[in-house]
């Protein structure tokens, strides 16, 4: 697609995934959290487009005093959550203007939550370091070899540790990504797995998306030395009806849109 902007489904490797994702981020930072910034809340922890929110969940259980990393922070919403509740917070995103928008809100709001610009395959911290991993939509979807980012994180958690990340639900790569009634109808395989990808003028990549199965995703986690707990699919709540992207009260009511995978790091390392 040389000369012209577009998107495409091919491969892309793990250093132009990086490159193109951390320009996309900090180039839709902005707007991103002048468009969800009020749903999301500045000190609040939400999963999804669904709303579920880890104050009803409780999917990390209880928090308090408990050493927690999050993962693909954005503007760290749900770490100054988890940290209003007790938590020793710790967090980091690819996007350093996201990360000044944690800033941002931490100055308006008195608070101060410590975060890191760092790539989720070269988490920054020491073995066994947290109790507890999280990532709502941060980071997962975005990089092309998922498998090391989980070894990572198992990496930086203490035996016994546990770790929850929300992504987009597979099922959706099957569908157009589409609010209304054309986002009903399958128009490809869900054993697809290129990626999606966004390209320049240059026909280089400036935003990629990677797919891969449920399988995909129980295979990977497992690869990776944590343990599978649970998989939660959560459904549109009645009376929900925000329209984010290819999420909608529409398409809530007929598909799953997101997949929240609960892991434990079993121990010792093999």
């Amino acid at each position: 697609m040389s000369g012209s902007a577009g998107f495409a489904r091919r491969a892309v490797a793990d250093a132009p995934t990086v490159r193109a994702n951390r320009r996309w981020w900090d180039s839709a930072a902005d707007d991103y959290q002048a468009e969800h910034g009020g749903f999301l809340r500045d000190a609040g922890f939400i999963w999804c487009p669904e709303g579920l929110d880890e104050a009803d969940a409780r999917l990390l259980g209880d928090v308090r005093g408990r050493r927690v990393l999050e993962v693909g922070c954005g503007a760290g919403q749900c770490g100054r959550w988890l940290a209003g509740q007790g938590a020793d917070v710790a967090a980091f995103d690819l996007s350093y203007r996201q990360l000044q928008h944690s800033r941002r809100i931490d100055d308006e709001l008195g608070t101060r939550l410590p975060v890191v610009q760092a790539d989720a395959g070269r988490v920054p911290f020491a073995d066994g370091s947290f109790d507890l991993a999280c990532s709502a939509y941060g980071a997962l979807p975005f990089v092309a070899d998922a498998q090391t980012v989980l070894a990572e994180i198992r990496r930086v958690l203490r035996p016994g540790g546990r770790f929850v990340f929300s992504v987009s639900h597979p099922i959706r790569w099957a569908f157009p990504d589409d609010p209304g009634p054309r986002g009903l109808t399958a128009d490809r395989s869900y054993f697809d797995r290129a990626p999606y990808a966004e390209v320049d003028e240059q026909g280089e990549p400036s935003y990629v998306e990677h797919h891969r199965t449920l399988g995909d995703w129980v295979g990977l986690i497992v690869a990776s030395g944590l343990t599978l707990t649970s998989l939660a699919e959560p459904e549109w709540p009645s009376g929900h009806d925000r329209t984010w992207g290819g999420w909608s009260p529409l398409r809530g009511r007929h598909l799953p849109g997101t997949a929240i995978f609960t892991c434990v790091n079993g121990g010792a390392r093999t």
